[in-house]
């Protein structure tokens, strides 16, 4: 009896490990970190996968990613991982051959320092999260949503099926410094979180949703139907948010939205 339980379960390791062994030969790691000065940049430009970036307190840029190819092993040989890194500016580019099917997806999980200047984060066909970051610029994907927390910066966010999520504990480079946010979708809702004594000249446009604010809004005069023009507190830097189909809502920055 024992002999048969642990023969069963033998059978079971085995099939186990090779089911294993079998998912890691359609999959490709990459693990390499680099050296970045405070205040140094960042770039990243994916296509097919996911970007995670969060920030930390080491001066220097860890990046793992994970190649996955959906039925071809060979074809994680043909997607490269090109890394041009300086001691203040790091650019990470996913290349895939020209003219060929290739199916595969690279997932991304960066950590960078927190006070990085993130130039550029794209993707096309995934999300992207970025937490913890200061200083924020470019995000832009197709298909995914784009979801910032505890950011800073001039913030511009373009998607097009997906929501936009930000929480900006301040815009501009610095928090005496007076940046911009924009957010943008075409089929997706937007969300905006910030101090409720942030100083901003807020244009909102939704054609197929709705809009509400939890801060107190001066509305101006507008020509148009479903945009809205006013001032949050004294009026300041701009914020632009449009979308197509799907609402707007600015609420007050706080621990959890």
């Amino acid at each position: 009896m024992l002999r048969h339980a642990l023969r069963a379960a033998l059978i079971l390791s085995v099939a186990g490990a090779t089911c294993a062994a079998s998912g890691l030969a359609m999959s490709k790691d990459f693990d390499q970190s680099y050296p970045l000065q405070p205040g140094g940049t960042f770039e990243l430009q994916n296509v097919n996968g996911t970007v995670e970036v969060e920030g930390w307190d080491r001066d220097a840029i860890e990046v793992h990613a994970v190649k996955t190819a959906k039925s071809k092993e060979s074809d994680l040989d043909r997607v490269s991982i090109e890394v041009d890194a300086k001691p203040r500016a790091v650019s990470v580019v996913t290349r895939y051959p020209q003219n060929a099917g290739v199916e595969v997806a690279v997932e991304y999980v960066i950590h960078l320092p927190h006070s990085a200047h993130v130039e550029h984060l794209g993707t096309v066909n995934g999300t992207l999260r970025i937490a913890g970051v200061d200083v924020i610029e470019d995000l832009h994907t197709v298909n995914g949503n784009i979801e910032v927390y505890e950011g800073g910066g001039s913030v511009h966010a373009h998607t097009t099926n997906g929501n936009v999520h930000l929480e900006l504990a301040h815009l501009g480079a610095t928090r005496d410094e007076k940046g911009e946010a924009t957010a943008e979708t075409t089929n997706g809702s937007l969300l905006l979180a910030v101090p409720s004594d942030v100083q901003a000249n807020l244009d909102a446009r939704c054609l197929n949703g709705n809009f509400s604010s939890e801060l107190p809004l001066a509305l101006e005069s507008s020509l148009h139907p479903r945009e809205i023009h006013g001032k949050l507190g004294k009026g300041g830097a701009p914020i632009h948010l449009r979308t197509v189909n799907g609402g707007i809502r600015v609420v007050v920055l706080r621990s959890t939205v």
